[in-house]
């Protein structure tokens, strides 16, 4: 925006973060938060590693899905966690306008592929179990990898409307934001503007894509129970089941963690699920897996 013709008056935001802890506080938050990004990064760019080092798994789409996944860990919490660390040790330093926006369009959109990509390893999953025999060719490597990039193509233009709606607005100060990433609520509650279309429009784009990915897992679980059920009990039920309830886990504790952010509107609650999730996901999903397991083993540890 350009002060100049009229159109905003700021330049710059300062995020907040928690400016009611003390610097023994932001010390501890800040020591604590890098140990939390170390490990996300180690644990999800092992599974990347392994996925791009083991051919086997490179040919199994489930393992498609979790690489890439993985991946997109890696640059959800990139996006954000760098800029907490540096406004803990800097209390005050502000981020421009543009830097603002372009961490807030890449962490929605990264947000928005995490929901898609869930939804597709479920799409996995039911068609493994549901339809077995077609599997192979409903979900070959390059059926797979079709489907992935289309949850990465979708997940970037899904909020493109509303970022650049609110970019538009006038922002005449002050120029606090009082949270610890450039978010819509308070970049909205900052405006000098009111703006209830794009405030609508912003909700109406998150509730939706929440709801119609959290409904289409739903569904497509729903149909796997019934498959499994009606197999005889006994190992196979048991392989059925065991094979989707790591996603189930990761699946609860995003949208369960998202859903308590959106009623506590709380900064901790908010916080887990930016830099908790991605953190628990691959001790979840890969370490519960004996073949990313075993091929982690051959490729980081030299193991045969």
């Amino acid at each position: 925006m350009n002060p100049a013709n009229g159109t905003s008056s700021v330049t710059k935001f300062i995020l907040l973060g928690f400016p009611s802890l003390s610097r023994l506080g932001r010390d501890l938050a800040c020591a604590l938060l890098s140990f939390i990004y170390a490990g996300t990064l180690a644990g999800n760019l092992s599974t990347v590693w392994a996925m791009l080092r083991d051919s086997r798994l490179q040919r199994l789409p489930m393992y498609i899905l979790l690489g890439n996944f993985a991946w997109l860990e890696v640059g959800y919490v990139t996006t954000t966690v760098p800029r907490m660390l540096f406004d803990l040790m800097n209390p005050g330093v502000p981020i421009s306008f543009h830097a603002c926006f372009v961490q807030f369009y890449i962490f929605f959109s990264m947000g928005a592929t995490e929901c898609f990509l869930l939804a597709a390893m479920a799409l996995d999953r039911y068609l493994a179990i549901c339809h077995p025999l077609r599997y192979p060719v409903l979900m070959s490597p390059h059926s797979s990898w079709v489907l992935v990039a289309s949850c990465w193509l979708a997940g970037f233009l899904w909020f493109i409307g509303p970022v650049a709606l609110i970019s538009q607005l006038s922002f005449c100060g002050p120029n606090t934001l009082d949270y610890f990433v450039c978010d819509p609520d308070p970049l909205l509650a900052a405006s000098c503007t009111p703006a209830p279309c794009t405030r609508q429009t912003s909700s109406t784009m998150s509730y939706l894509l929440l709801f119609t990915t959290f409904l289409f897992i739903l569904t497509s679980y729903g149909l796997v129970i019934r498959a499994v059920l009606r197999l005889p009990a006994g190992a196979g039920r048991h392989k059925a089941f065991s094979t989707c309830t790591s996603h189930l886990a990761i699946v609860g504790l995003f949208y369960g963690s998202l859903l308590g952010a959106s009623v506590t509107s709380g900064k901790v609650v908010t916080l887990f699920y930016m830099v908790g999730t991605p953190f628990l996901n691959p001790l979840i999903y890969s370490l519960r897996n004996k073949e990313m397991k075993e091929a982690l083993r051959r490729t980081l540890l030299g193991g045969r």
